[in-house]
């Protein structure tokens, strides 16, 4: 087991997530994609973390349809809040 630290400066932000998101399915069998999350990811970056997660699964949802999920789902979002003056 290796250790890194990593040090998130006002605003930064980590994003994991597993590939149940980036291989789902919509009817077409078209994967949702890697292109997609960072689309998404990058239109709602300014937005809180609970709120980007949010947008990710919805847009991961409605991309789908009624195509039943293959995979686990899981993402997690870590963003460094600004400094209050």
């Amino acid at each position: 087991v290796t250790h890194t630290d990593i040090h998130l400066q006002a605003g930064d932000g980590i994003v994991l997530y597993t590939d149940g998101i980036t291989e789902a399915r919509n009817p077409a069998g078209a994967f949702y994609g890697i292109e997609r999350l960072c689309a998404v990811l990058s239109d709602c970056w300014q937005q809180s973390a609970t709120q980007i997660k949010d947008t990710v699964i919805q847009d991961l949802k409605s991309y789908v349809e009624d195509s039943p999920l293959l995979d686990d789902v899981t993402l997690l979002v870590i963003k460094q809040k600004c400094k209050l003056a």
